[in-house]
């Protein structure tokens, strides 16, 4: 088909510069270099069948206007597809993977960029040079660069950190450090042997581990430090770190580079450094004395979260800091119930599954939950723990989170076991292993403790890891689930949507999308024997331990990223709009890069489905 120049008419030129702007990564030029582009540019009409090969009769770059095309090697095989607003170049495919071809399977309406002012637009302009160094495996982590700057609590620990620490040795007395951190007006002073951290000793530590308890003031700093203590990195976000030691009750932490200390930062460093950050609102839960106190903090979480977005908080962030808060309003509630009901009869812990566990909730998350029980508590004590499962749950549903339609809540009988029965469970799992049993129990191989005696979830954690890594047949059960819930993308890489009911034209953005990801995540981890439970740090896992390639686990994990932050988008505008929030998304009123993106995160996650089914099905039809 003969190319022509596009038309000098002056409504035809903006139609196509708004196409351009609009279509990756023509985004990336100014204005000038947009120019140079729509000067140059040809159009030509392609039918159902046409070809584009090394022989072609023109080169240069050429963008679907409308209509769709395949990307085939030289055995056929499609390596792409690709539909409006897309683009190939074959020459550049060829030198990237050999003897590559384009076929027109849907009438096509095609603008070439000649070859001479694609390589010149490519050297002028670096973003939009590295848009063709790669296929669809780096699209989606360029995405982020379109959203807003983070914000200040995604600044790094150490430009808040004290980097003037005081440090004694282990055969230093108490009243040595005593007087050395009056002198230097310091709260925490740290017991070092060279470069190496020892302990930890405090202000509370001194009233309480040596005053209170009558103690000899010449005592050595390390019969009283706190040894090993945790520390976090100097590289870690002001959000992280504010998380860590709001969670784990921390007033000073140790910050290491390289392994070595180089600071501290305390619960003051972050108060002067974010003192109305939303994060405190974790803090301000801890202090409440009633239910109702607790369902009035988080009932403007929506809000919070449209604050936080517009601040340039990304998804993975917003869904920690959500679980974060979650996590608080839970353990409130058990301190609250612990305090009416007296101290517990014996070892227990609160478990949480699901999204909760992963530390991947956003809003309108029902409960997943459960408890687990020490053996050695008797009968007629089991009521201690039906009174708690019942106040927390019920006070749960109050604060928003809705009772599980599955009933998966510590208040059912079924989820509240001691240690030996949970584990007689999860052996009953792996001895009848069907696709509809494996579907049901497939949320509690994502379990963390939240409160209480971690080492019972840790126990219940290495049984579930030991028996699925080892049975083949629940692993391809697993695998089924998997490969049942498919991305919604048919023919030519369009969208497939609801037809009709509340939902028409749309999809769920959380089923199709976001399950998927984590659940093959989960079905590798879970081979692998690997202990992670967060999405992105199984896949992670999978590469450190040599069973997942690299470019795999970062494509699975900016799909994950990319679709969870249109998920939160579309739930900040539903809040926004005084809208119940939900997981329901019309792709068609995304803009069209979001369409393109949202399409390249679905390809990824049904290109990762087919490697499940070969590794894990393969022979099972």
């Amino acid at each position: 088909m003969t190319n022509t120049a596009i038309s000098g008419d002056a409504s035809e030129l903006a139609a196509v510069r708004d196409f351009l702007r609009g279509s990756l990564p023509f985004n990336e030029l100014d204005d000038a270099q947009l120019e140079t582009a729509l000067a140059a540019m040809q159009v030509s009409y392609h039918a159902h069948g046409e070809r584009f090969s090394m022989e072609s009769e023109h080169s240069g770059l050429r963008i679907l206007r409308s209509g769709a095309a395949d990307i085939r090697d030289a055995d056929n095989k499609l390596l792409d597809r690709l539909g409006e607003g897309e683009s190939f170049h074959i020459a550049g495919l060829n030198a990237e993977r050999g003897n590559v071809f384009a076929l027109v399977i849907e009438d096509a309406l095609i603008y070439r960029l000649p070859d001479l002012v694609y390589q010149s637009l490519r050297s002028a302009n670096r973003a939009f040079d590295r848009y063709f160094s790669g296929q669809r495996s780096r699209r989606l982590r360029r995405a982020a660069r379109y959203q807003p700057e983070p914000n200040a609590m995604l600044a790094p620990v150490s430009s808040v950190m004290t980097r003037n620490i005081l440090t004694v040795p282990p055969r230093a007395t108490v009243q040595q450090a005593a007087q050395a951190m009056a002198q230097r007006r310091v709260s925490s002073v740290f017991v070092v042997d060279g470069e190496d951290l020892l302990g930890i000793v405090t202000d509370r530590d001194l009233r309480t581990r040596v005053l209170a308890a009558g103690l000899s003031n010449q005592l050595m700093v390390s019969e009283v430090m706190t040894t090993n203590p945790e520390s976090i990195s100097a590289d870690e976000s002001l959000f992280a770190t504010t998380l860590m030691m709001t969670q784990r009750s921390f007033h000073h932490l140790p910050v290491l580079e390289s392994g070595c200390l180089v600071g501290i930062v305390t619960t003051s460093d972050l108060i002067v450094a974010r003192k109305n950050d939303p994060v405190y609102l974790v803090q301000h839960i801890s202090r409440q004395d009633s239910v109702s106190g607790i369902q009035e903090l988080v009932s403007s979480m929506g809000n919070l979260m449209v604050e936080w977005v517009n601040g340039g908080m990304r998804a993975a962030q917003v869904s920690q800091i959500l679980t974060a808060i979650s996590d608080a309003v839970a353990v409130r509630l058990i301190q609250l119930a612990e305090e009416e009901l007296g101290d517990a009869p014996g070892p227990w812990a609160w478990l949480g599954f699901g999204s909760q566990a992963r530390g991947e909730q956003l809003l309108g998350a029902d409960q997943d939950n459960g408890i687990v029980i020490a053996d050695s508590v008797d009968d007629h004590d089991l009521g201690w723990y039906r009174a708690l499962a019942e106040k927390v749950c019920d006070g749960l549903a109050l604060c928003g989170y809705k009772y599980c339609p599955g009933g998966i809540m510590a208040s059912n009988d079924l989820w509240r076991l001691r240690l030996s029965d949970w584990h007689d469970t999860v052996r009953g799992w792996a001895r009848t292993p069907t696709g509809d049993a494996v579907m049901r129990v497939s949320i509690f191989f994502d379990i963390r403790a939240l409160y209480g005696a971690r080492s019972l979830a840790e126990s219940i954690q290495t049984l579930m890891l030991d028996i699925a890594s080892s049975n083949s047949i629940f692993l391809a059960a697993l695998a089924g689930n998997v490969l049942d819930n498919r991305p919604p993308l048919g023919v030519f890489r369009r969208f497939v949507v609801d037809r009709n009911g509340d939902h028409r034209d749309s999809l769920n953005i959380k089923k199709r999308g976001v399950l998927p990801v984590t659940e093959i995540a989960r079905l590798h981890a879970l081979a692998a024997k690997l202990p992670e439970v967060n999405t992105a740090a199984r896949l992670q896992a999978l590469v450190d331990a040599g069973r997942m390639a690299m470019v795999d686990s970062r494509n699975l994990t900016d799909a994950l990223h990319f679709i969870q932050g249109l998920r939160m988008d579309h739930q900040c505008g539903q809040i926004q709009r005084g809208e119940a929030v939900d997981n329901y998304i019309n792709p068609r009123a995304l803009p069209r890069l979001a369409k393109e993106q949202l399409r390249d995160a679905f390809t990824i996650i049904d290109e990762a489905q087919a490697s499940v089914r070969q590794n894990y099905r393969a022979g099972m039809g």
